[in-house]
């Protein structure tokens, strides 16, 4: 299997992501010709070397009209800095997304003229002429639509910018609608989102993985306040994601970086066992006693291996049909196996052993479905790492007509399996045994 594994230990924003994809491909060229001409208008995409603590890595430079916004905004801010005595902690130069990007309506337009006073005396200062018109969800959405981009990369850009419409609109308490994005922000942005989502797709792995991604400590300064690290809309979107504070202070994971993640990666783990034949160094701006990077993996995995819960109970006091109920309905809302163990219980009773195995993201849901099909008051969980072969369906032509011949393969071993169903209704119309059934088909 083909698998790209995403090592966040110093957090993630969307040029970083990029840089790190970029250095996978095998014509950089050309990969920069079909992002110039997918018509993000006025802006343009400058990979540059760079090194971090000795290693080597490429910086995705993003301009819009020419400009380097993240330049323009630590200049800016810096001047902010000085006048008010404020630290600010901004560490990929694409968190300013905080500054530029998340404003909601009409009702706070005293604090938006406020907010940007700083930002309009320096564009002007530096020549750099951009006018403060905003952005609605709607009108991302026509801008994708425009872009000369294949479908597939065009959903993916909006479902992105939905994860950060949502959390914006859940840290500000507005609903999506009314939350609008500058449109210097919003270019950078699309450009970071659109090009991750082109390299995915020039990849094409077969699956994504990333670690736990490390956030960062302490707290920034925005347009709205001071914010704690994680920010409010990065923490919404890392809901239900591992994720860790370290010493670094600083926004290590910015709103882009976390829905980017969050809609390609499969899983946040540790790296898997793969066979590595690339390595893809993505390098941020700003320096730490770590490397500020995030390294991409692109290599081979022998079968797939995830983290899945297991839920038990005890139940001593159910008839068989109501558990055999209860089995189905855990499978109807995707439970991955359900079975039952006898086992003796306290005051010599026999009762059995419930096991439900979910994926992770259900738990919460197959916890209520166990309590209300069963009669158990208490529920035990266990992580478990579970591995498995990559499974395929396949047909094949028989003097009896057509089956399904079930492949699995993976870690060396390769199983094949004509389908029960297909052999039993062979067997049930030639009036013959299974096994019969399978030496006169060869198997």
């Amino acid at each position: 299997m083909k698998t790209l594994y995403l090592d966040c230990q110093m957090g993630a924003a969307g040029d970083m992501l990029s840089a790190a994809l970029y250095e996978l491909l095998d014509d950089k060229e050309g990969f920069l010709k079909k992002l110039e001409s997918a018509g993000i208008k006025n802006v343009s995409v400058k990979p540059e070397k760079a090194t971090k603590c000795g290693i080597c890595g490429t910086h995705m430079r993003v301009l819009v009209d020419g400009v380097d916004e993240g330049d323009m905004y630590e200049h800016d801010h810096q001047h902010h800095e000085d006048d008010h005595d404020h630290h600010h902690d901004h560490d990929h130069h694409h968190d300013h997304e905080h500054d530029h990007e998340h404003h909601h309506d009409h009702d706070h337009h005293h604090d938006h003229d406020h907010d940007h006073h700083h930002d309009h005396d320096h564009y002007h200062d530096h020549g750099h002429h951009h006018h403060h018109v905003h952005t609605s969800m709607r009108d991302i959405g026509e801008i994708v639509d425009n872009l000369n981009v294949s479908d597939r990369v065009k959903k993916d850009v909006k479902s992105v910018y939905s994860l950060i419409a949502e959390a914006e609109s859940n840290a500000h308490g507005v609903p999506v609608t009314d939350i609008h994005f500058h449109e210097v922000g919003t270019m950078d942005a699309i450009c970071d989102i659109t090009m991750f989502c082109m390299l995915v797709e020039e990849i094409s792995p077969d699956e994504i993985i990333s670690s736990p991604i490390h956030v960062g400590s302490g707290h920034v300064h925005c347009a709205h306040g001071v914010l704690p690290v994680p920010a409010p809309a990065t923490a919404f979107i890392l809901k239900g994601i591992p994720m860790y504070q370290g010493h670094i202070k600083g926004e290590l994971c910015t709103p882009t970086g976390a829905a980017l993640l969050k809609h390609f990666a499969k899983s946040f783990e540790s790296m898997p066992v793969m066979t590595t034949d690339k390595i893809g160094y993505g390098m941020g701006k700003k320096d730490f006693e770590l490397a500020n990077c995030i390294r991409a993996f692109l290599g081979s995995t022998s079968g797939n291996n995830e983290t899945v819960t297991e839920l038990s109970c005890n139940i001593d006091d159910m008839t068989p049909e109501k558990i055999a109920f209860a089995t189905e309905r855990f499978f109807e809302e995707g439970a991955l196996d359900v079975y039952t163990i006898p086992v003796g219980m306290k005051k010599s009773r026999q009762g059995i052993l419930l096991s439900v195995m979910c994926d992770s993201s259900l738990k919460d849901r197959m916890i209520s479905l166990i309590f209300e099909h069963t009669s158990t008051l208490g529920i035990r969980e266990n992580i478990s790492r579970r591995y498995t072969l990559q499974r395929n369906v396949s047909k094949k032509e028989t003097p009896f007509g057509e089956v399904r011949v079930k492949r699995s393969e993976g870690y060396g071993v390769v199983k094949e399996k004509i389908e029960y169903e297909d052999l039993a209704r062979i067997a049930r119309e030639k009036n013959i045994s299974i096994d019969e059934v399978l030496k006169l088909i060869g198997n």
